[in-house]
């Protein structure tokens, strides 16, 4: 409180201070309107408003501003006189100038603190609802995978002797796949937290497109040995602003996704298209596609298929896919095709890019 007394007042002083001199330098270069003088004061009284908290500061300074005029550059100079003819009028206009100017800045100070607070917390109420989904998303496909691994290691342990060898390797096979989605679960949720950890924004800086879709593809086909990938691309290369690492996670889950859901072997295309001010990648299967009903739930963190789809959901991954994207400043959307479905995501370019 006393703090904020202090830089009030101090702000206050400063710009009558700054104002009065300078007043006096432009009238004693030979400019002797009072009216030119005002001027003067008017800015200074818009910063004082703009710098002060309430409106107290910024009205006796009005007071002090339209006296300093009349006393100052003003005859009789260095003494305060209402009285002479027209005066009265001019100076009662002045003021009123000058303490609407006043108020009418600290209401529009005011309602962008208003507004800054309430984008403040719309953010914070979008990380909460976020941070939900992700809960919920994570719940259940952390749940489905380890009830599987429990399960496989239960019967690899149990009926050891009465397995055949093809058996033993399909629960070892089972628990493999099962340790290998957790594994990206945790890669997707280390992703999350380190978006959170710098408010929502992330660190871009110039990268090859190229090199980065073929990163993520190799690492995508570690996981899915079987998986068929058309690319096309512009043949020129391709630099855009991005962070190299989530953008990778992001076409590795859309990959896999693909590959998982599409219910298909038939081959997935990448295609990249360069605009003006933009690139975009699609992703597109030809499968069973997306069902309809759940396409406005997709990258909330609670999709799910009821059409049986149900070897792992696509909720986190593509939940995760949204928070990247957004923290890009860029847009991702999902559709169906007349054969399948496919992702879309949009990254933007600064000026100067090519």
């Amino acid at each position: 409180m006393k703090k904020n007394l202090i830089k009030n007042l101090s702000v206050t002083l400063l710009c009558l201070a700054v104002s009065t001199a300078l007043s006096f330098l432009f009238f004693h270069l030979g400019n002797k309107h009072s009216v030119n003088i005002a001027l003067f004061y008017i800015l200074a009284l818009i910063i004082i408003a703009l710098n002060t908290d309430g409106y107290i500061y910024g009205i006796t300074a009005s007071f002090f501003c339209v006296a300093a005029v009349n006393t100052f550059f003003t005859y009789p100079f260095f003494k305060m006189d209402f009285t002479l003819d027209g005066y009265p009028v001019t100076f009662l206009g002045m003021l009123t100038i000058a303490i609407i100017t006043c108020t009418i800045t600290t209401m529009l100070k005011q309602q962008k603190t208003t507004l800054d607070e309430r984008e403040k917390k719309l953010a914070e109420a979008e990380k909460e609802r976020i941070r939900a989904n992700l809960l919920r998303a994570v719940s259940h496909d952390l749940r489905t995978p380890l009830t599987s691994i429990i399960g496989s290691s239960a019967s690899y342990m149990e009926d050891y002797e009465n397995l055949t060898e093809s058996e033993r390797l399909e629960l070892l096979s089972n628990i493999n796949e099962d340790a290998n989605w957790l594994l990206n679960i945790v890669e997707n949720l280390l992703t999350v937290t380190r978006i959170h950890n710098n408010s929502g924004k992330v660190k871009k800086s110039p990268e090859v497109v190229e090199e980065v879709v073929s990163e993520a593809i190799a690492r995508t086909r570690k996981r899915c040995p079987e998986l068929m990938i058309s690319v096309k691309m512009p043949e020129a290369p391709l630099t855009i602003p991005m962070d190299a690492t989530l953008i990778e996670q992001v076409l590795i889950n859309l990959l896999e996704n693909a590959f998982v859901h599409s219910h298909s072997r038939e081959p997935i295309e990448l295609i990249i298209e360069n605009y003006e001010d933009k690139v975009s990648f699609t992703i597109r299967d030809y499968g069973i596609g997306i069902d309809k009903s759940q396409l406005p739930f997709i990258f909330t963190g609670t999709y799910h298929d009821n059409r049986g789809d149900s070897y792992r959901g696509r909720g986190i991954g593509l939940s995760i896919c949204h928070t990247i994207i957004t923290a890009h400043s860029g847009t991702i959307s999902a559709g169906n095709h007349e054969n399948g479905a496919e992702f879309t995501f949009i990254l933007f370019k600064e000026k100067g890019d090519e």
